[in-house]
């Protein structure tokens, strides 16, 4: 099973030694029903002398017992945690490309379904493992009693298993197809919250939504759980009844073949009564081990990044020009139509410059941002930095180069300095000030208290964290456009030449054309191909952008 492999590959000794104290529990369980055989049965002799004996017996095994189920319920969930941060470091060590492809309501459901699963399985392992043990340890000793009663208990005890093991496999297919439509589920809920809005103002893309795609996916949801518990409960009722019926077995043998006496039969009652409750705890556990293989399966199938522990440090480096080098991206083919292919592409961007870029919808012109900074990984040519071309082992290093604000960008509400430093103070009081923010954020520390701000302002902070990070190149993907006309005129004529004051090169994606002449070059993308223009092109692009790209 992956997870006892997971956790022993992980955690050996600390396993072992689990184990041990385990075995040991099991081993004084099985010595207390010895015990009671040898002296509690026997009404000779004196009471008071055997009492302290057996309840200092009774102490140990709580003690022992309560200790190994502690200790590994305790590294159960340094397991957990240890995992939980492994999948998240993995998820921020995986390639964009891989990411998008997943999306985020799968990611969402293994860091929060999956690893809930793994979690429940671990505190239940205890059950599994001192069943195991348990169950071992009273066959040695009922063999040592009976041994022909002892094979007729265990064709017993195995039909008993192999009926459960029958049961709890039903139950590993419905889990498998469980989590199929839990994940589907998710996709649901992300619509719901992040559609909200349009959903309340059209109440047929509502009822559509809700009838259509919530409810067929929540009622294959409830089919697969009902049917889980029933096979899961029916398992779990067999096991009981066959314990039963294993010790009305233990007496025909003992009382109607004459195999045992009543003694050795009145032991032998006692010791499968001590091991019902353990197996029905394993049987009932063994669903839950069953959904953390599931979990283990889904995460393997995430294909994330392997885990890297750690942030290696960057290294800082000088650069005078950049390049794109013939370089094309091949989106991957839908069902229908083949995808769409970027490039090739060739652009050289010096330091310093102040570059725009316009192009139509669907142009590639957000895709041309992600090849810029090294987010997406061309299927061909090169990104070359004053004359060396960069390989993946160099990608780290260069995309510390950039900050960058896309279309949809995330709102973190942390000043950064440079390498993730203390931001420099006077830097971020004065771009407040230029950005008209100062009276809108409030701080704790670097930390912006009340992020809730509208999209002009947002983007604004975006701006101020960018400028705090101190990077060469800022790449603005549409900043101005939900900015007012007074501030986007403030833009493009006061901060984007103070960014350029700062050392900043600056890639701006833009259609404001009556700003495109503070450009030192203007680019154009145009089905997937990038050209610049120039003379006549650039004055008519000035003029009028919406007809050049129409």
């Amino acid at each position: 099973m992956e997870l006892l492999r997971v956790v022993y590959r992980q955690y050996r000794w600390p396993f072992l030694a689990v184990m041990a104290l385990t075995m040991a529990s099991a081993g004084l369980g099985i010595g207390i029903i010895a015990f009671i055989n040898q002296y509690l049965m026997d009404a000779s002799g004196n009471p008071l002398a055997v009492l302290p004996m057996f309840l200092a017996l009774l102490a140990l095994l709580i003690a022992v017992t309560l200790g190994s189920q502690l200790a590994l319920t305790t590294l159960g969930h340094y397991f957990v945690y240890r995992l939980r941060g492994q999948l998240v470091k993995r998820i921020l060590d995986t390639e964009i490309e891989r990411l998008e492809q997943l999306g985020s309501a799968s990611l969402l459901a293994s860091l929060s379904s999956d690893i809930r699963n793994i979690t429940i399985a671990f505190v239940r392992l205890p059950e599994l493992v001192q069943g195991v043990i348990l169950t071992l340890g009273a066959a040695a000793y009922l063999g040592w009693l009976s041994p022909k009663m002892l094979a007729v208990t265990a064709v017993w005890v195995a039909v008993t298993v192999v009926g459960s093991g029958c049961l709890v496999s039903r139950v590993y297919r419905h889990m498998a197809s469980l989590r199929e439509s839990e994940e589907r589920l998710y996709h649901r809920y992300e619509s719901v919250i992040d559609g909200r809005k349009e959903l309340t103002l059209n109440r047929k893309r509502a009822q559509a939504l809700y009838e259509q795609a919530y409810q067929p996916d929540a009622q294959a949801y409830r089919y697969h759980i009902i049917r889980a518990d029933t096979f899961h409960l029916s398992a779990l009722n067999w096991s009981n009844i066959m314990m039963l019926g294993a010790i009305g077995l233990v007496f025909f043998m003992a009382n109607s073949l004459g195999w045992a006496d009543s003694t050795v039969a009145a032991t032998y009652s006692l010791t499968l009564l001590f091991l019902r409750t353990p197996l029905l705890q394993a049987v009932g556990a063994f669903p839950t081990l069953v959904g953390a293989e599931v979990a283990f399966n889904k995460l393997k199938a995430l294909r994330l990044a392997e885990y890297q522990p750690g942030f290696p440090a960057a290294v800082g480096r000088s650069w005078q020009t950049l390049e794109l080098r013939d370089v094309v991206f091949h989106y991957a083919d839908a069902e229908q139509q083949p995808g769409f292919t970027v490039g090739p592409l060739n652009l050289t961007l010096r330091r310093g410059e102040l570059v725009f870029l316009i192009g139509g919808n669907g142009s590639g012109k957000s895709t041309l941002a992600m090849l810029l900074t090294g987010l997406y990984r061309p299927v061909s040519g090169h990104i070359v930095l004053d004359g060396v071309a960069q390989t993946a082992a160099d990608m780290p290093d260069y995309r510390r180069l950039f900050s960058a604000i896309f279309t949809d960008f995330h709102q973190f509400d942390r000043l950064q300095g440079p390498e993730g430093g203390e931001p420099d103070a006077a830097l971020v009081a004065h771009w407040l000030e230029r950005l008209n923010m100062k009276s809108k954020l409030q701080f704790d520390g670097a930390r912006v208290t009340n992020p809730q701000l509208s999209q002009g302002q947002r983007k604004r902070l975006a701006l101020l964290l960018a400028v705090a990070e101190q990077r060469d190149i800022l790449l603005l993907d549409e900043w101005a456009a939900d900015q007012d006309p007074q501030f986007r005129r403030i833009f493009y004529r006061e901060l984007l030449p103070a960014l350029r004051a700062l050392g900043k090169t600056v890639f701006a994606i833009s259609h404001d054309d009556h700003y495109f002449e503070h450009a030192d070059r203007l680019l154009e993308m145009r089905s997937g191909h990038l050209r610049e223009l120039t003379g006549s092109e650039r004055e008519h692009a000035s003029r009028d952008s919406v007809s050049r790209i129409g």
